[in-house]
């Protein structure tokens, strides 16, 4: 069930909207009339988003927080919804990367990841919730990657983060099933172009690249709007996250080793790097952009096309795949 009425506004909250995905997200509902309420851990990049949004027909509301700071979440989230008199969108966001051999990553960079991307969305649903309970209704909305279903080598805690999410969400849809005005959703992007690699902790020893095809953040954002249209337990954001799962599904052991082989070829540049915490700890002042740089001009609707049919092609593959194991099945019964 949607959660607009007709000419409705929302009021929405968004973690990690100073740069990439949370940005488009936040621009995106403003876009739409929506009220936003802004957190990240940069004041400054905060009131420059919050300006763009009131320029195209939003509301806005900032607050500077570390998302690991459980008492500022739910302060953050107190004092949105005194300002805007309702809390109808939680989009759980803020993250944080980290790239290298697991035995080579050391455990503080693991237990600070952690804390931002698991700890800091399970404050931000723990916040969201007794609001929607009190209203009747509500959505919370987590961003989880496509690489918490699939896995990804070289990206343990990342990984690990993200598959916790999703666990989260399978979790709480089941809570509130019997709840038909309240909707948790997990949407699942592949590679998208945020600064989230610009940023990584990197301890590979080679500078980090977005793996192709990259999906532009304004994919993503669209997606995350349209589902207070239409709400859906899981949304899938670019055809190769569908192709990847489902030749994970179908051939475990071909794609760990055809996937070790890509992240390898694709993820990392020639160029060495020494080992570096990204913006784990501390923010990095320099980067607040929607995108990463990692599509060209231009090339952002092509790539978009060829994620299309990438998509196909997965059905295809998968289709064919099926079908002649069904064919052999059968085959062997009628001996």
């Amino acid at each position: 069930m949607s959660l607009l009425m007709e000419n409705e506004k929302l009021s929405v909250v968004i973690t990690g909207a100073s740069s990439g995905i949370g940005r488009a997200a936040a621009m995106e509902f403003a876009r739409n009339g929506h009220k936003v309420a802004l957190t990240a851990r940069r004041k400054e990049v905060l009131d420059e988003v919050a300006k763009s949004c009131e320029r195209i027909g939003g509301q806005t509301f900032t607050y500077a927080m570390d998302i690991t700071d459980e008492k500022a979440v739910y302060e953050f989230a107190r004092q949105a919804n005194h300002k805007f008199g309702k809390i109808d969108v939680w989009v759980n966001n803020a993250a944080v990367a980290m790239m290298g051999p697991f035995e080579e990553t050391p455990m503080e960079d693991i237990k600070r990841l952690l804390d931002v991307n698991l700890n800091g969305y399970l404050y931000g649903a723990r916040a969201a919730i007794p609001y929607f309970r009190k209203q009747g209704h509500g959505m919370l909305i987590n961003v989880s990657s496509i690489v918490g279903v699939n896995g990804q080598p070289f990206s343990i805690a990342y990984t690990t983060s993200k598959a916790a999410i999703r666990g989260m969400s399978l979790c709480l849809q089941q809570e509130f099933a019997q709840e038909k005005n309240i909707h948790v959703c997990t949407v699942l992007p592949a590679t998208v172009d945020t600064p989230l690699f610009n940023n990584a902790a990197n301890f590979m020893g080679r500078e980090i690249k977005a793996m192709e095809p990259v999906v532009d953040a304004q994919s993503v954002a669209e997606e995350i709007v349209s589902l207070v249209n239409k709400p859906r337990p899981e949304v899938f954001v670019g055809g190769m996250a569908i192709q990847t799962s489902l030749m994970k599904h179908l051939s475990p052991d071909m794609f760990a080793k055809m996937y070790n082989k890509r992240v390898q070829s694709q993820h990392f540049k020639e160029d060495l790097s020494a080992p570096q915490h990204g913006n784990l700890f501390e923010p990095n002042w320099n980067i607040s952009s929607i995108d990463g740089g990692w599509i060209r001009n231009g090339e952002s609707r092509a790539i978009k096309s060829q994620v299309r049919n990438t998509f196909w092609l997965g059905l295809i593959l998968a289709g064919a795949i099926t079908g002649t194991a069904m064919y052999f099945s059968n085959k062997a019964k009628t001996h």
